[in-house]
């Protein structure tokens, strides 16, 4: 036990579990969520303080940990935060944004003698739940160190990349995976339906090898049942690949998959299906060519 008293911000399908697995492990003091039913909910649940606002949380705490959707959305949390924050406190964002956002945040919050590690998360919401994700941290080695406890409690790996930034850096790059196996997987199930193979049988095989995959074997079945109601949104990729198209434009690298992977979310978001399974890319492959 770090002795570590935690508050968690974001309490949406990967920051409840997150904060289930902290107070699992005697960390969680308070949470807070934009949507206040759903905060008191969980404090509810976990026999925790359901804060006011972020100052108030920050109050509570020694580290703050955050779990929100978009860059607005965690400049907006640190500003309400920067009233409760003590030096001495660490702030630990598990979002996903641009590299550029975490390093800004970490300047303001350093010259306030307080820490900020970008430590975004990947495995999805099975993950979360099973605490079981890999996280990719950036910041200054003696913050990681304090904070690792509080990683670990819903980590099955923690990496240190680097300075501030870092970690979303290496988020970027997992999304343009993400982005391309979510394409490669989906055509090639689409065409296996346009062949009449036997889905179990195709699954049995692909997985077992080289075409084998985190989302062929979490999607796959789901995918060819029509079922995209759980998993990671096609609105949160879309903005993750915005994130990694900027930083193409910044760097002058041709990211044609991350193109393509954009492109299809966009016509699917503009749908109205931003709140499905980015799985949900396989109704795109199914139709004909020429009415794309």
């Amino acid at each position: 036990m770090s002795g570590l008293r935690a508050g968690m911000i974001g309490l949406g399908a990967m920051g409840a579990p997150m904060a289930r697995h902290l107070a699992a492990q005697g960390h969680l003091r308070g949470v807070w969520n934009r949507t206040a039913n759903r905060g008191e909910a969980l404090a509810r649940e976990l026999s925790v303080v359901a804060a006011s606002d972020p100052a108030a949380l920050a109050g509570l705490c020694d580290v703050v940990l955050i779990c929100v959707s978009a860059d607005a959305d965690l400049r907006a949390v640190v500003r309400a935060l920067l009233p409760g924050l003590r030096p001495g406190m660490v702030v630990v964002d598990t979002s996903t944004v641009s590299p550029l956002t975490a390093r800004e945040l970490a300047a303001e919050l350093n010259e306030r003698d307080v820490g900020f590690v970008d430590a975004p998360v990947s495995g999805g919401v099975e993950g979360a739940v099973k605490g079981r994700l890999s996280v990719m941290v950036g910041g200054k080695s003696a913050d990681i160190s304090r904070i690792r406890p509080l990683l670990d409690s819903f980590a099955a790996t923690v990496t240190h990349m680097g300075a501030g930034g870092a970690g979303q850096a290496a988020k970027a790059v997992n999304q343009v995976m993400v982005g391309g196996i979510a394409e490669a997987v989906c055509e090639g199930l689409a065409l296996a339906e346009k062949l009449n193979l036997d889905q179990q049988r195709l699954l049995s095989v692909l997985g077992a090898g080289a075409a084998d995959s985190w989302f062929l074997q979490h999607r796959g079945p789901s995918m060819l049942q029509n079922r995209f109601a759980e998993g990671f949104k096609l609105a949160l990729l879309r903005k993750d690949l915005e994130i990694v198209q900027s930083l193409a434009r910044e760097l002058d690298i041709s990211l044609e998959t991350v193109a393509l992977a954009l492109r299809d979310c966009e016509s699917l978001v503009a749908g109205g299906d931003g709140d499905c399974d980015i799985s949900a890319l396989i109704t795109l492959k199914r139709r004909p060519a020429t009415g794309r």
